[in-house]
């Protein structure tokens, strides 16, 4: 039977199994078809920092689109590629949480500018060979490698117990869908995230990426994308970040037992570095709200795979 040994015996352990057990017999227990979880990805599944690894992925892009038309390098996020300042791109993500999206806007044009036409399985292929050959810069293993070992667990535990999972991201749905069966077991249909605008192309038979941004998949926006893709209100949800006080609050707010709980990266040895930072408000508010805190620190014995099993439920 799946179980959690990458979790220390504790509130967040205790509180897990209390409100599985809650959901799944007695009074309380809820439909199989009507269990469902949502999880945030970056810094919630898996590590994002320095920066999650969808910037990675798109500096190597913006770098050989200002090698092909240098007068890029001369403005943002084009410069910041070229010379290598991951901090102004770490700034744009914290000022997002924040609430000042200024520079997001910036980086969203300049996402879009790469994708503009391109066809969605090319994109695919593209990304996949990213996955399968990138290396974290910190850590030093492949992406896949920087997944959670305790929520890799959890999401096999929720599994066992009639759960069905979904990814609930402001990173981009299309990026995400290549990675999340091999290192979460949750299949493309169950990938939630920040979608460009498409069109389908009939005399190619291509269904293409446009001009347009449709939506940030982050704050209120989460549940709204959650109902229209499930029709449900989600059971359990865990987040790490302000943008996930929304989805939280959605599991929170119905009638039935729910548990919403965030990741704190409370732990400078493992989980270097330790950081606060774009989840002050939830952290303050996380009491009076009723999220339970997972503490990266005392609630997680490990948090790595082993290297060279992605996904793996062993960890180093």
């Amino acid at each position: 039977m799946p179980h959690l040994p990458s979790w220390r015996a504790g509130a967040a352990r205790s509180a897990l199994e209390a409100f599985v057990a809650r959901v799944t017999t007695g009074e309380d227990a809820v439909p199989a078809a009507e269990r469902i979880a949502v999880f945030d990805n970056d810094g919630t599944l898996w590590t994002e920092k320095p920066m999650p690894a969808q910037l990675h992925y798109i500096v190597g892009r913006w770098a050989a689109a200002a090698a092909a038309d240098p007068a890029l390098a001369d403005r943002q996020p084009y410069r910041a590629a070229v010379t290598g300042d991951l901090q102004w791109l770490g700034e744009a993500i914290d000022r997002h949480y924040a609430g000042d999206d200024s520079q997001v806007r910036v980086i969203i044009e300049a996402i879009v500018a790469l994708t503009d036409g391109v066809d969605v399985e090319a994109y695919a292929r593209s990304v996949g060979e990213f996955f399968a050959t990138a290396h974290h810069p910190t850590l030093h293993r492949p992406f896949p490698q920087t997944t959670y070992a305790p929520m890799r667990e959890l999401l096999t535990y929720l599994e066992h117990h009639g759960f069905t999972c979904y990814v609930v991201s402001g990173g981009d749905r299309d990026f995400m869908r290549p990675m999340t069966e091999q290192a979460y077991g949750i299949p493309p249909e169950r990938v939630i995230g920040s979608a460009l605008g498409l069109a389908y192309d009939p005399a190619a038979a291509q269904v293409r990426y446009g001009s347009s941004f449709a939506f940030l998949d982050d704050g209120p926006e989460k549940p709204v994308r959650i109902w229209s893709r499930t029709g449900r209100r989600p059971l359990l949800a865990v987040g790490n970040s302000n943008g996930d006080m929304p989805m939280l609050d959605f599991a929170l707010g119905g009638q039935r037992p729910a548990l919403a709980m965030l990741v704190h990266h409370d732990d400078d040895t493992r989980d270097d570095p330790a950081y606060d930072t774009g989840a002050q408000d939830a952290l303050a508010a996380a009491a009076a709200r009723g999220y339970t805190l997972i503490s990266v620190r005392d609630d997680w014995a490990t948090i790595f795979p082993h290297a060279g099993a992605a996904g793996a439920e062993g960890a180093e």
